[in-house]
């Protein structure tokens, strides 16, 4: 075999490859033994035809065909190893001319990993917003609290919303039962539009034992779209009783002796919180800053394929919640292509970021060690709710194990990166990275 390669970008190189005929010979007996095994010819044991008589039922054009499709990646491989090219993504081929008995002439396109500059981490300086916390937002954490805490007492007064209300439903078109439009001691609170359009409205003002119809639309069922009256009967009325304020409740409802201990603990919490998310941010504005520092490029094969990827995997949840592309471009008022410029443009930046943390990796000679790795797997599978053995077999099965071993070269690159840039928030404090540490150790104990 010979090739030569001619760069096209930064990013993308040709591939012209030559392959004698003689070196086509191991592919070709290969087609053969093949198509061998698929076709049936009356007298011939399986897999024992001669290649002239499989010349004849299939044509000689057909085997060549399948030969030639097995020797391109193969040599398409020995020469990216003969150039020590770093290619990306599938390569585009291209057969410029092949005969029979003459040698196979081709080029392959193929995107490559740019030579990148890396800045000096030290240099990177980003600034942050200043962590401030309301006391509303701690209000609001021990609402929920609260709300987790309530009893229901039942009153002797007409309901109001935010009552809980025990009734009997009953649906009627034209005077016709609903199949299945009878409902008796059901829970609901009122407000909550929980059940039937117009129900709460018909609830307020209800005490005990009153009842009253109203007329909703149905949306499902043998009358859907039509209007029925619903009687509505009210068994019971009972309100929403919030615990006290007081230490009494900091210590059903927490392990805290008093309220002030409570607050102090929720107010570290939500300050926790925003810490790892100011991290975070630090951390987009960085590899942001990186990137158009070391003016990546970003190899334009590499990112079709991620935006047919992820397009993919829009229309697949789209599917799975039962609506269409269509549907979804009409809610969101975009058209397709506003759509694809979305994801090319959110594509284009995922990679020249991988390509700057793969650089980085390499700079930095970051190596996976297997329980690194094996943590990253026990992650995911929880995530995706398998047991990791399966997970784990079904990502070799993919192709896509040595895609999770770069993610967690790169996460670990870019760990080393914060370590060594300067973050400061608003207004001039340094940022530490010490509540993502925590925040990781948590999660590590956690696996154990």
């Amino acid at each position: 075999m010979k090739s030569t390669v001619e760069t096209l970008s930064p990013t993308r190189v040709r591939l012209a490859i030559e392959v004698p005929f003689v070196e086509l010979e191991p592919s070709l007996k290969k087609a053969y033994r093949e198509i061998g095994q698929q076709v049936q010819v009356p007298g011939f044991r399986r897999g024992k035809i001669p290649a002239a008589v499989i010349d004849q039922r299939v044509g000689r054009g057909t085997v060549l065909n399948e030969a030639v499709q097995e020797a391109i990646p193969q040599n398409i491989l020995a020469a990216v190893r003969e150039h020590d090219l770093k290619t990306l993504g599938r390569p585009e081929v291209e057969i410029t001319e092949f005969a029979d008995g003459d040698s196979l002439n081709f080029t392959a396109e193929v995107d490559v990993r740019p030579e990148i500059t890396l800045p000096d981490p030290a240099t990177i300086e980003v600034t942050v917003d200043e962590i401030e916390i309301a006391d509303s937002e701690i209000d609001e954490q021990i609402n929920s609290l609260r709300e987790r805490f309530a009893t229901l007492k039942t009153v002797e007064r007409a309901a109001q919303e935010g009552d809980f209300v025990q009734i009997d439903l009953n649906a009627t078109v034209d005077g016709e039962e609903v199949p299945g439009g009878s409902a008796s001691n059901i829970s609901h609170e009122v407000g909550s539009k929980q059940l039937l359009p117009g129900l709460d409205e018909a609830l307020v003002g209800l005490a005990a034992g009153d009842d009253t119809t109203f007329t909703t639309q149905l949306v499902g069922g043998d009358y859907a779209g039509r209007d029925a009256d619903v009687a509505v009967t009210v068994r019971t009325v009972k309100e929403k009783e919030l615990p006290e304020l007081n230490d009494d409740f900091a210590q059903m409802a927490s392990e805290f002796d008093t309220i002030d201990e409570l607050r102090a603990d929720l107010r570290e919490r939500v300050t926790r919180n925003k810490q790892v998310e100011q991290i975070y941010a630090a951390r987009d504005k960085a590899l942001e800053q990186m990137v158009a520092t070391a003016e990546v490029p970003a190899p334009e094969g590499v990112v079709k394929e991620e935006v047919e990827s992820r397009k993919a995997a829009m229309v697949d949840q789209l599917e799975r919640i039962g609506a269409s592309l269509e549907e979804y471009l009409a809610a969101e008022e975009k058209t397709e292509e506003q759509i694809d410029t979305e994801l090319t443009e959110a594509a284009t930046d995922g990679v020249k970021i991988q390509l700057l943390l793969d650089t980085l990796a390499d700079a930095e000679d970051v190596q996976v060690s297997d329980d690194e790795f094996g943590h990253e797997i026990v992650h995911r599978a929880q995530r995706a709710g398998m047991a990791p053995q399966q997970y784990y077999d079904q990502l070799v099965r993919s192709g896509a194990a040595a895609a999770v071993f770069g993610d967690v070269r790169r996460g670990k690159a870019l760990a080393a990166v914060m370590e060594k840039i300067k973050i400061k928030d608003s207004a001039g404090n340094e940022v530490s990275l010490d509540a993502l540490r925590a925040q990781n150790e948590a999660e590590h104990d956690h696996q154990h």
